[in-house]
């Protein structure tokens, strides 16, 4: 079965508490964090990944989008992070990163931006038990799902099979999409703007899980 993550990013942070409490079903709640260095935009202070943590029980997926992120894993350990996932493009020590996350015992897992081939990350795969894909370009929500990416999740989704990650997918994902990319081995997505602006976000996991079970 597939398993969503609707993307915090994309709630109404004006009222997140009463949104986050609408997302019954969800596996994940994904946490973007941006630094507006590696990415130009800056997102998800930590007040938001509590008020998150304090209205909802279920896990954080906390995908940092920072620069040298190891300096600030086991401060997202307190928060309540259940998985970390980091860009090897942003972190000089990737393979020390991913061990350190699984030391403190949360998945350990690695973000590719659209450009990052995948052969530059096969090295730290055995690392990781979570691969994030972005099909857009990191930092806004709502961009252009990126076509030439279905290649790279193709190629991820066989790696998966041999090394046992899980392979997630984020950037403009509706049921439209979890349909075309759940055969090339993608069991994991980040749902943003489809998912918020729906009148029944539960009823749209609920739905999305029944049509891909």
């Amino acid at each position: 079965m597939v398993k969503i993550h609707p993307s915090i990013l994309c709630a109404d942070h004006g009222n997140l508490a009463e949104d986050v409490k609408r997302l019954s079903g969800a596996d994940f709640l994904h946490m973007d964090v941006m630094d507006g260095d590696f990415v130009p935009n800056f997102g998800l202070g930590t007040e938001s990944i509590t008020c998150v943590r304090n209205h909802s029980e279920v896990p954080l997926d906390v995908h940092l989008m920072i620069r040298n992120p190891a300096r600030h894993i086991r401060y997202f350990r307190k928060l309540g992070a259940k998985i970390i996932t980091v860009h090897p493009e942003a972190d000089t020590h990737t393979a020390g990163t991913l061990a350190l996350i699984r030391e403190l015992g949360m998945t350990p897992g690695i973000a590719l931006n659209p450009g990052t081939a995948v052969e530059t990350v096969k090295e730290v795969l055995p690392l990781c038990d979570h691969v994030l894909a972005m099909t857009v370009n990191p930092g806004f929500a709502g961009q252009e799902f990126l076509e030439f990416t279905t290649g790279k999740l193709a190629a991820l989704g066989e790696l998966a099979q041999k090394y046992g990650f899980a392979l997630c997918v984020d950037g403009n994902i509706d049921a439209g999409r979890v349909r075309q990319l759940r055969p090339l081995g993608v069991t994991n997505f980040v749902i943003g703007t489809a998912l918020f602006r729906d009148g029944d976000p539960a009823g749209m996991i609920r739905k999305i899980k029944e049509e891909n079970s």
